[in-house]
């Protein structure tokens, strides 16, 4: 086998699902399997997934064990040359798969590859080319200083300062939610650190890696990264899960090199939640107080579904337009949301649209499948 896809989920059954419809349409014809761990979901996701996807092989975990040990799991279960850890809540292209094969393939001394991510609003998703996490660069990202400078040399260093997204590029931490790796560079620096539980594992197999002299290519294919709540960063949950991964990392990589720097991470750690707490509670005063007012939802689809897309707008209580493909290159409309049809569109095609997207103000995607409904980011 050249290809294992792994793909880690927890109760994001209705992603999941659309994540496989491309996975399924994308390596068609290619020698790959498609491996899917659930982390007791304690939801139907297998019971309902399995025979929907006959040839994708469910393994079901008793107990969240976590994102790295999970996929560790299913790692050693395969021999294929090429390991593609992928995110459930992801939407995949073709392109993205069949474009980091063929770069593996022509670049021998690569030891893992990475797409360009786009979120939900089809923007470029700064975590696709990361620097090394020194404990400055650390604390310049937790402290908040790379937003005000984000393009210096030194402070800016965690997103690479101000990466070209054109072009292939060697860069030093890839993100987990799409990181094809090499058989042999694991065998040589070994699987996930299982010390993280959710977070931070990229970074870490990134770094050791690079410390071995693999190298890191970030290439210019796109793919769509939903990212759940859990993964925002203006969430408690976010804050304290991913800045507890990155004291893991200094203590393992940089505590004996840099000991009173260690203290200036934490700092950065703490003011970082605090301000976090916040803007929580900030947010959900102003969420009260001034409920947003629902949106606008433009739709391209096929025919046959428009009767059942109607019906399932009206029920989340939005107003909804039918498009035609001419429309889905105008600008977008403020707070509008885009829904686009499978069954209108291939998950290739829907991809481009997200992500070629212009302007100030960009559609917020949403799909729809028969088989699952709307999906909502």
């Amino acid at each position: 086998m050249r290809l294992s896809i792994v793909i880690v989920s927890y109760k994001v059954k209705n992603f999941l699902h659309q994540c496989l419809l491309s996975v399924q349409e994308s390596i068609e014809g290619m020698d790959a399997d498609v491996w899917v761990i659930d982390n007791d979901s304690k939801d139907d996701t297998i019971d309902a997934l399995k025979p929907i996807f006959p040839s994708v092989h469910f393994v079901r975990n008793e107990s969240n064990e976590g994102f790295s040990k999970a996929n560790n799991r299913i790692i050693r279960q395969t021999q294929s040359k090429y390991v593609l850890l992928l995110n459930p809540d992801t939407i995949v292209s073709g392109e993205a798969i069949r474009s980091c094969v063929q770069w593996m393939e022509e670049h021998p001394n690569s030891g893992a590859v990475g797409p360009s991510l786009h979120n939900a609003d089809g923007r470029f998703a700064r975590e696709s080319q990361r620097g090394i996490p020194t404990p400055l660069v650390s604390f310049c990202k937790m402290s908040g200083l790379i937003k005000l400078f984000p393009h210096h040399r030194a402070i800016g260093r965690y997103y690479m300062c101000a990466p070209n997204k054109q072009k292939p590029a060697k860069v030093e931490i890839l993100s987990g939610s799409y990181m094809m790796l090499r058989r042999a560079a694991l065998d040589q620096v070994g699987l996930l650190d299982e010390d993280y539980f959710m977070y931070g594992e990229d970074i870490d197999l990134s770094y050791r890696l690079v410390c071995s002299g693999w190298k890191n290519y970030y290439l210019p294919v796109p793919i769509i990264h939903y990212r759940g709540e859990s993964a925002h960063e203006s969430t408690l949950r976010y804050v304290n899960v991913f800045h507890k991964a990155m004291i893991i990392f200094y203590e393992k990589h940089f505590s004996k090199k840099y000991f009173l720097s260690g203290l200036l991470i934490r700092l950065a750690v703490y003011l970082k939640a605090a301000l976090t707490f916040i803007v929580h509670i900030f947010r959900r005063l102003r969420a009260h107080i001034l409920p947003n007012q629902p949106c606008e939802v433009y739709c391209f689809c096929d025919e046959a579904n428009k009767s059942a897309i109607a019906e399932a707008v009206a029920q989340i209580g939005r107003k909804i337009h039918f498009i035609g493909r001419e429309d889905l290159t105008k600008p977008a409309r403020r707070d509008a949301l885009l829904l686009l049809d499978h069954t209108a569109m291939n998950y290739d095609k829907m991809v481009r649209c997200i992500t070629e997207q212009t302007g100030k103000h960009r559609y917020l995607i949403a799909t729809y499948h028969p088989s699952i409904g709307l999906l909502l980011p």
